[in-house]
């Protein structure tokens, strides 16, 4: 402010800026003040008219009291009236003072707009720049209504001024961020594409953040752009140092403008063939760069050269176009390097983009090589977020070659792991060791040493899963009851070890009984011996072991019948506990022996569902995390009381339900049937392999609709499973645009020959979404995964969803599975944040009976707030809090994109407790959608 003041030779306002800085306290400052804003009021109600220099120093005075933290209550008047001077100098504080201090809901307003309209079409661009200044930062709804139709004109006017124009896309932009529905879309979107060709690369820069922000939403519309910019870059990346000097930056040619060019180039899917050599070159020549040898040693010139954030940027549209195998690689062996560097933010970038490579088919050899160095980053690395992205990678970079390295290494870190990522630690370790574990011994091995090592870190999840695998499987039972029994007697053992010993004995104790060292008595001694140490939901557990020993094994029956009548048990101050021991102990007592074992008989083996430990790491660090899709594959869940307890089946008073395992409350695929695999025709396994029938498409799997509509809310897991094939999905939808990656597991030793996935759309379907796929491999070998990639492209709203026909041969005989592909409406659904005041306008606006559908209908399933929650985020919609006057109430709001148009989606879920019933109300601008959007949300609850 003094510097205006010195420049423009206002000695008064330089005068009063120095006795303020000359004030010992703040009573004298505060006094100053006053008595300068006397003197200025007076001078502004004063019979004398005052001139343009006056106005300006006066109202300069104010506005640096006003920055000083004192309230201005006058002067905006004489403010305005500066912006009808035809004097730089005067516009220009008049202008800041409007930008800083009057409200969009002033009653200068629209005095305001009239000089900023004069400003605009007076053709000066100093005056054009003031005014485009002042709406950008003023940035108010009320500034979009005025100018949000003016400036797209002075943008594209062929007689605008580069600096004008510059500023021009600056400001549509800031309106555009916060108000993008009063931006209209017009004739001058396709001139502001032809921006990027301008000789100004200031003009090209601000254009290609406006471009890139539109292209978000409107990707039709910008289109063309794809071509422009990567023409731009090209010319940009193979250019001289000296070409752009204005524009360079250690001999780097305008490097900002590049990284704005790769981000537009991230809005779409990969180009045309002509298109995409060019593009390909250059990233090949932004890779190549950084081995060129620096021209100076100054650290400015280091950073250039390395061009961070071109080089990333670079990378990230790599990654997004995922189709140049040759690239994926160079990109991997540059991220190599930078795991090496001296800088700590480089190596974190480095880790957190490998992470990504580590995803893809091409690339994932090539990050595996780098797993030494990634393992002494976790080892070395003083930053714990560096270190915590290693973790990351290490996880991403797993598979069966290196999956006993990795989890030794990850057991051996996690000793002296940082508390905050020690949970995500246990849940990646258990989530690996049960993925590929070829010899079981091996996991209960892992899993009881994740429990030792970190056992206050091991939640329920992870337990409940050594359990449900261990009844599951014949071959490792002997093995975990020993491996436990061992366990149990070191001196200090955690609770959570108690626990799964306790449930593990309790079933299968009987198969080590035979050693004298692990008898009946023995066994019930160690773990009685822990009893007093524990909490009471595990006092509960062992009291249900010890009644399976009663039926395991009749001679401790005295032993335990004791323990049960002691006072310590019927005199328990805990009401659970005293139950379960007066009932176990009259069970004991009058049941027969046969009874007995009905009642105490071993537990069934546990359905298959979706892992409930996969579920908790997403909701810890969101779905992302889970780079590769294998982490998607369905685990054998709790049973649906919650934790696996040794509870008699018959006993009601001893079921303790605990938190349900399904933490996303989207239920999970139902195991396919028992027996043979599904076959193509109604006659059996075996079909006529010369038949017509052999490629006929076959009806859909069993439980097929079941799993589409499991993959309404969610983009990743399990489609379908039977004893010879899996097929797990991973997608991401952007706008009107999809991609599908699709994973067709061999469960088998034998080759699948003759593999050939398709995809079927109806003719109802064809006009309304376009599929393009890529081709797999027709022989898929044993215990393999092969993927394939699909590109969706939803052109108008539908109904249908496309099938997926797999027919391959094995063993001789001829397979055909059909089931959905849940490609639903809701996958191009994008949030949209709404005030309470907009929902209900909005809300109003849509009541024409056409456009709202209402379904009221009951409840299958718990009526949990936060799983209902999580549903309708899943679903794609923006969940609006503090919007419905009713807080039970939940209320949503969205766009559904596509091709042709955009519909504006709202929908509010009422649930009612006591009936155990919901009302689901949508409305949209087409009735189609808000029946669809309805049906397919409805289903989730």
């Amino acid at each position: 402010m003094q510097a205006v003041s010195k420049g423009d030779g206002m000695r008064g306002l330089a005068v009063f800026i120095s006795d303020i800085r000359n004030c010992k306290s703040k009573e004298a400052e505060i006094k100053r003040i006053n008595k300068e804003l006397a003197n200025i009021r007076s001078k502004f109600k004063g019979d004398k008219a005052l001139d343009g220099y006056s106005k300006k120093k006066y109202v300069c005075k104010l506005l640096f009291i006003f920055l000083l933290g004192h309230d201005i209550d006058f002067g905006h008047m004489e403010a305005v009236n500066l912006l009808s001077s035809n004097r730089y100098t005067e516009k220009q504080i008049g202008y800041l003072f409007i930008s800083v201090l009057v409200n969009s809901n002033s009653e200068l307003i629209r005095l305001i707009n009239n000089a900023i309209k004069n400003d605009l079409a007076s053709h000066n661009p100093a005056f054009m720049g003031l005014a485009l200044h002042c709406i950008a930062s003023v940035g108010s709804r009320e500034m979009a209504e005025a100018f949000a139709g003016e400036i797209p004109k002075v943008l594209v006017a062929g007689d605008t001024m580069d600096s004008v124009k510059q500023s021009a896309a600056l400001c549509l932009l800031r309106l555009y961020r916060t108000s993008p529905d009063l931006v209209p879309m017009g004739d001058w979107t396709s001139r502001v594409v032809h921006l990027l060709n301008d000789q100004h690369l200031g003009v090209v820069t601000a254009a290609t953040s406006l471009i890139t922000t539109l292209a978000q939403k409107n990707p039709e519309e910008f289109k063309t752009s794809v071509s422009l910019a990567v023409s731009r870059l090209s010319r940009i990346v193979t250019s001289a140092s000296t070409d752009l000097q204005d524009y360079t930056y250690y001999f780097v040619p305008a490097p900002w403008l590049s990284v704005k060019l790769l981000r537009l180039l991230q809005c779409y899917l990969p180009p045309d063939p002509a298109v995409r050599g060019c593009l390909t070159e250059c990233l090949e020549n932004i890779l190549n760069k950084t081995q060129e040898l620096p021209k100076s040693k100054k650290v400015q010139h280091s950073n250039a050269k390395e061009a961070i954030s071109l080089i990333f940027e670079a990378i990230s549209l790599i990654i997004h176009h995922d189709s140049e195998p040759n690239l994926l690689i160079c990109a991997c062996n540059q991220l190599g390097q930078f795991l090496q560097h001296r800088e700590t933010n480089l190596r974190y970038l480095a880790l957190e983009s490998m992470c990504t490579l580590a995803s893809s088919e091409f690339s994932h050899e090539a990050v595996k090589t780098h797993i030494e160095t990634v393992i002494n980053a976790l080892k070395t690395e003083r930053d714990v977020s560096v270190r915590q992205r290693a973790v990351d990678l290490l996880y991403a970079m797993c598979d069966r070659s290196n999956a006993p390295q990795i989890v030794a290494e990850m057991l051996s870190y996690l000793e002296t792991a940082d508390y905050s990522i020690r949970e995500e630690i246990v849940l990646k370790v258990a989530i690996l060791a049960e993925k590929y574990a070829v010899d079981y011994t091996w996991y209960v091995d892992t899993i009881l040493n994740l429990i030792r090592i970190a056992g206050d870190y091991v939640s329920e999840e992870v337990w409940y899963r050594v359990i449900q695998i261990v009844i599951n499987r014949d071959d490792v039972q002997g093995y975990a009851a020993k491996t436990v029994f061992e366990a149990l007697q070191a001196p200090a053992c955690h609770e959570n070890l108690v626990k799964v010993g306790g449930y593990i004995l309790g079933e299968f104790g009987n198969l080590i009984a035979g050693d004298p060292r692990s008898s009946p008595l023995i066994q019930f001694n160690l773990l009685h011996s822990k009893f007093h140490l524990c909490s009471v939901p595990t006092r509960a557990l062992l009291l249900s072991t010890y009644i399976k020993f009663v039926n395991l094994f009749p001679e401790v029956k005295p032993t335990i019948q004791d323990v049960l009548r002691s006072d310590s048990q019927l005199r328990n101050a805990d009401v659970e506990l005293q139950q379960r021991a007066v009932e176990y102990l009259r069970l004991s007592t009058v049941a027969s022996t046969d009874i007995l074992a009905t009642v105490l008989e071993e537990m069934p083996p546990f359905p298959e569902r979706e892992s409930s430990i996969l579920a908790k790491l997403k909701k810890k660090k969101g779905p992302s995390t889970v780079t590769d899709l294998e982490d998607t594959k369905r685990e054998r869940s709790v049973d649906v009381n919650g934790g696996p307890e040794p509870a008699p089946a018959s006993t009601s008073a001893v079921s303790t339900p605990s938190p349900s395992a399904d933490l996303l409350g989207l239920g999970a695929a139902p195991p396919a049937p028992a027996g043979p695999p599904p076959s193509s025709g109604s006659g059996g396994l075996l079909v006529d392999v010369f038949s017509d029938s052999a490629s006929a498409v076959a009806p859909l799997a069993p439980g097929s609709e079941d799993n589409f509509a499991r993959f309404v809310c969610k983009n990743n897991g399990v489609l379908f499973e039977n004893q010879l094939l899996q097929i797990g999905l991973k997608s991401e939808f952007r706008q009107n645009l999809g991609r599908m990656f699709i994973f067709y597991g061999n469960k088998t030793s034998t080759q699948f020959l003759n593999f050939t996935p398709t995809l079927i759309c109806s003719d109802d379907l064809q006009p309304h979404l376009n599929l393009q796929t890529k081709p797999v491999d027709p022989t898929v070998e044993g215990g393999a995964q092969v993927q394939q990639v699909v590109n969706i492209e939803c052109v108008s709203d539908f109904t249908e969803a496309p099938v997926l026909s797999i027919q391959f041969r094995y063993g001789g005989t001829f397979q055909n599975v059909s089931v959905q592909l849940p490609i639903t409406l809701n996958k191009f659904f994008q949030p949209t944040e709404m005030a309470s005041q907009d929902f209900f306008q909005r809300w109003k606006q849509l009541s024409n009976p056409q456009q709202e559908v209402q379904n009221i209908f009951k409840a299958k399933h718990p009526m949990d707030t936060e799983v209902t929650k999580a549903k309708i985020i899943g679903f794609g919609s923006a969940l609006l809090e503090e919007v419905d006057p009713n807080p039970a109430n939940f209320v949503g709001a969205g766009i559904i994109h596509t091709k042709t148009t955009q519909i504006g989606c709202l929908l509010r879920l009422e649930p009612n407790l006591q009936a155990q019933m919901y009302r689901l109300t949508l409305r949209t601008s087409k009735e189609a959608v808000s029946q669809r959007l309805c049906e397919l949300l409805s289903a989730q609850f």
